[in-house]
């Protein structure tokens, strides 16, 4: 493989911003340090002081395959993602049929294999009744195992309690969970629907999907974590007031962690009015109180990891009235550009959103020889062009075709995406073709 050489590059990297070039060896970082000179036939890349950041690592997408490729598939979502500057993916097991053993999970792993623009791991799901699949899972085949301890489509969600505890005591993974009280969402749910029958406005969909459904639902996976010692990753922490049950602090120090999404920290309750059911999530997207705590837990370390979501539906879905139009929204390719905001704004530092979107990630999933810019790890890479960049439906690469941020204008845009040392995005199209591998994790 040929190299390549990027020179004048404002590198961030664990904490650090700094001047630098980058040399790419064989799908690897060969070197890095100052005044790099040119070797014959590499390909230099001038950065001209822009950002060259580890391309980010997403824990929590739902690509839809197999079984909903109508509205987006591996190939699809995953030339998002990289076009996103988004260079590794880690897939949700909610798929028809559900990814609930073994054959399941290594038949993800073969549809992926020549089809994914970015490097991919899939979780196993829990169910009720799959408890010995969970115990004899080998851990260097996954990423986690996903414990829906909410509302969930098909088979997936866990609400035995002598299940949900020996899946907390055995499992040899990290456990990931969804944390919503079904129960009391089913209540309200009835009750909206008893006034307005099937068409409730969409802004009630986060008193719905409640806050103090979400607060009882994390409290209880809390608890089982610490009463079997489990490592736990709790995913889209949507309100502040969840928040006062996690620790500030670094990653490697915890064994219970937090995560919340982009359009946690983007959208508000006020945004249900213009954009209706292209927000409606799960959980949902509540009020702009919350989205300022959270912003804030990100900052101060209670948040440890920045993820997506990204969960794709058709317009035709979505404009359904509020019980038939599904919940999720696409993210991946315009999740980083997003995040920079906040940097722009003064809430965050780029090193901050590569922790919480590459580094943090990388640690908690013992994603093996990536997630940073290190000599000797992969050389999957993201650089920033500062530059004004509004978003159009026309742009969007998921197949579902549009996008909540469109007409928005960021100050940032993805100017290249390296996965595995080769150039991937150019900044206006895909280049060569997908080039992403299977996760290797260090167990």
């Amino acid at each position: 493989m040929s190299s390549t050489l990027i020179v004048n590059a404002r590198l961030v990297n664990e904490g650090r911003e700094y001047d630098g070039d980058l040399r790419i060896e064989n799908g690897r970082i060969a070197q890095i340090g100052a005044g790099l000179d040119a070797r014959g036939n590499e390909t230099v890349v001038d950065a001209a002081g822009r950002r060259l950041l580890p391309g980010m690592i997403d824990d929590q997408v739902h690509f839809r395959e197999p079984g909903l490729e109508y509205k987006a598939d591996m190939a699809t979502e995953s030339a998002a993602a990289v076009a996103g500057g988004l260079t590794t993916f880690m897939d949700m097991p909610n798929t028809q049929p559900p990814t609930l053993d073994s054959a399941a999970l290594e038949d993800k792993y073969r549809r992926a294999a020549g089809r994914a623009w970015g490097n991919y791991g899939f979780y196993l799901g829990a169910s009720n009744d799959n408890l010995a699949a969970i115990q004899s899972l080998d851990p260097r085949t996954a990423p986690g195992v996903k414990v829906f301890m909410g509302a969930s489509t098909g088979n997936m969600l866990v609400d035995d309690p002598v299940t949900l505890d020996a899946i907390f005591r055995d499992v040899p993974t990290p456990i990931i969970t969804h944390c919503e009280d079904t129960p009391m969402i089913d209540a309200e749910l009835a009750r909206y629907k008893a006034q307005y029958g099937d068409d409730i406005p969409a802004r009630f969909h986060p008193d719905i999907r409640s806050r103090e459904a979400c607060k009882k639902s994390t409290e209880l996976a809390i608890s089982l974590a610490r009463k079997h010692g489990t490592r736990l990753h709790v995913l889209h922490i949507s309100t502040a007031d969840e928040l006062a049950l996690f620790q500030a602090g670094p990653i490697e120090g915890k064994r219970i962690t937090a995560e919340t999404c982009i359009h946690f920290l983007r959208f508000d309750r006020d945004d249900y009015e213009k954009l209706g059911h292209l927000i409606k999530c799960n959980p949902a997207i509540k009020d702009p109180a919350d989205r300022e705590a959270l912003i804030r837990a990100v900052a101060e370390d209670v948040i440890d990891v920045l993820a997506t979501d990204h969960a794709p539906h058709t317009l035709e879905e979505k404009a359904r009235p509020y019980t038939g139009a599904p919940s999720g929204l696409p993210l991946v390719q315009f999740a980083l550009n997003a995040a920079l905001e906040l940097v722009h704004e003064g809430r965050l530092s780029t090193a901050q959103v590569v922790d919480k979107f590459a580094h943090a990630p990388a640690k908690l999933f013992d994603v093996e020889h990536r997630g940073f810019l290190r000599e000797g790890y992969f050389a999957d890479l993201v650089l920033i062009d500062d530059a004004p960049y509004t978003v159009r439906r026309e742009d969007v690469l998921s197949k579902c075709g549009w996008s909540p941020f469109e007409g928005r204008t960021f100050h940032s845009r993805i100017a290249s995406t390296w996965v595995n040392g080769a150039l991937a995005w150019d900044g206006k199209a895909l280049v060569g073709a997908p080039n992403g591998q299977r996760l290797a994790f260090a167990r």
